[in-house]
């Protein structure tokens, strides 16, 4: 893994990013794809749970709440749009 690849886990509430790669195992990379979750794919993180291990997103209109693990997998590029 390069050391320049982003996490959807690193981004901040209020921020956007466009999803590059799926980096997880063949069961949670098929729940990914199966919530709209692909290369392309426009993500608002909009809140994060009080303990900070579940963040809700924003994906193609409908609120997501994913584990910070499960973000771990989710490789992105930051949006400049906020």
């Amino acid at each position: 893994m390069c050391y320049d690849k982003q996490s959807l886990a690193s981004l901040d509430v209020g921020s956007k990013c466009y999803v590059t790669e799926l980096a997880d195992s063949a069961l949670n990379r098929r729940r990914m794809l199966d919530l709209g979750i692909v290369p392309g794919t426009l993500i608002e993180a909009v809140m994060e749970s009080p303990s900070g291990s579940i963040t809700a997103y924003l994906i193609r209109g409908a609120i997501i709440a994913i584990r910070h693990k499960d973000a771990e997998n989710i490789i992105i590029q930051k949006s400049e749009q906020r």
